[in-house]
């Protein structure tokens, strides 16, 4: 973990606004820094703190890809938002302070060969990183990427996903790819999946973690709470698991499904 500076080199709108888990979203931006301090150290999964203008407490962002020692962060640009409106903000030139790389990342399994990731809406953020790591190590790799309403991710000029991977799409009203939940088609791209890495909102975990189907499959989610220092310190991302308390940022933010009592944690 380092705390340092970095040089913003690209900051652009790649989605317009819409439904978010923690409100409306004005814009999704990609921004790219030149970073080599944490570019050069961080897995996937990793996240950094952020220093936002003048506000009294940091705020956490995954690392979405590393391009030798630059990185890109894909983040809402929430309404209301005063951190994820002023980094919208920011130019090209401009110094941003980080902390990191911080937490535990993802683990792929030396025996697996079909990896299936599951991201839906914003939770894609750290998943295009493992897909690039996946895809370089010759994993086979599906993602099932979701959406209430498009456009997605996937149709932007802009997007970073490695044309490697079997991509499905999948929005709630069926303007993109398949109609329904990520959760209705998840049960039929289970069997030939080694591993399953998500990210979302808790109530997909919260349903997932129900399914029958992936009972004895290894799976991996970042979890997305509050966070007030990301080291540790405040306690204020403590969540119950059946080993104890742990902290989100520092024991997480990647835990095994199984580990953590879904019915504990209140939906945000």
């Amino acid at each position: 973990m380092k705390q340092t500076e970095a040089r913003v080199i690209s900051n652009k709108m790649i989605l317009p606004g819409g439904p978010h888990r923690a409100g409306q979203a004005l814009a999704s931006n990609l921004m790219w820094l030149h970073c080599p301090e944490i570019a050069r150290k961080v897995k996937p999964g990793q996240f950094v703190m952020v220093r936002c203008a003048d506000l009294p407490l940091p705020r956490p962002f995954s690392i979405h890809q590393v391009n030798e020692d630059n990185l890109a962060l894909f983040f809402a640009v929430l309404e209301g938002g005063k951190g994820s409106q002023w980094m919208a903000q920011c130019q090209v030139g401009h110094t941003l302070k980080l902390m990191g790389p911080l937490g535990h990342g993802f683990t792929i399994y030396p025996d697996s060969k079909n990896l299936l990731l599951v991201a839906g809406g914003m939770g894609l953020a750290p998943l295009c990183f493992l897909a690039h790591q996946a895809v370089r190590e010759s994993h086979s790799v599906t993602l099932l990427l979701g959406a209430a309403v498009s456009p997605l991710y996937s149709e932007q000029p802009g997007n970073l996903l490695p044309p490697e991977i079997k991509l499905v799409n999948v929005t709630e009203d069926g303007s993109v790819g398949r109609k329904g939940m990520i959760t209705d088609l998840l049960p039929d791209l289970i069997n030939s999946a080694d591993q399953v890495f998500a990210c979302g909102p808790l109530p997909m975990y919260k349903t997932i973690a129900r399914m029958p189907e992936l009972k004895d499959k290894p799976v991996q989610v970042s979890l997305e709470v509050r966070m007030g220092c990301g080291l540790g310190i405040c306690y204020g991302c403590t969540v119950k698991t059946r080993n104890g308390l742990r902290q989100v940022c520092k024991d997480g933010p990647i835990f095994n499904l199984d580990e953590v009592l879904w019915e504990e944690l209140a939906d945000i």
